[in-house]
């Protein structure tokens, strides 16, 4: 099944349900996707700005607010910075595909707000290099079991690189 089949088939369903839940659901996989990433400090940067993900395609807009190096779902009526994109281009941001300063200066990806917020956030994105072990390991506790450890290596050896 390609990728564009794929994300064709997801936002299917993204149209069903309401922008508040898709921000909370998405706030809480962010927030456990951060564990063991080492972000807190960056997000301390940031706390108290609002961010809006605007995807245009679906339409769906993801409004959270960072409080205490964590995303919280927020009202989408007001945000510090917003990024507007397609599905497609968030997907391959997202994968690490497509470079993310390549995706913004193409115009696939916009940001607009603050541009103090933006820059911030736009140099989050671009230093995201996600470890899968060290994620791991915050989950389950040092050192993680063995089974975990070579799941880690797996999904590594899985997921592309740029």
């Amino acid at each position: 099944m390609n990728r564009l089949r794929v994300l064709t088939t997801l936002a299917k369903p993204l149209r069903l349900m309401p922008d508040a839940l898709h921000s909370a659901i998405v706030a809480r996989a962010c927030n456990h996707f951060m564990r063991g990433q080492g972000l807190e400090d960056r997000l301390k940067d940031l706390e108290g700005k609002s961010l809006c993900i605007r995807v245009t395609d679906i339409p769906l807009a993801l409004s959270f607010t960072i409080k205490n190096s964590r995303l919280f779902r927020s009202r989408n009526d007001h945000w510090d910075t917003r990024i507007s994109g397609e599905l497609a281009d968030f997907w391959l941001l997202a994968t690490r595909a497509e470079d993310p300063d390549t995706l913004f200066f193409n115009r696939r990806l916009n940001i607009e707000g603050n541009t103090e917020v933006s820059l911030a956030i736009k140099n989050l994105l671009d230093a995201l290099d996600f470890d899968w072990s060290a994620h791991i390991a915050d989950v389950f506790g040092h050192p993680p079991p063995q089974v975990l450890a070579k799941l880690a290596r797996r999904l590594r050896e899985q997921i592309p690189v740029r």
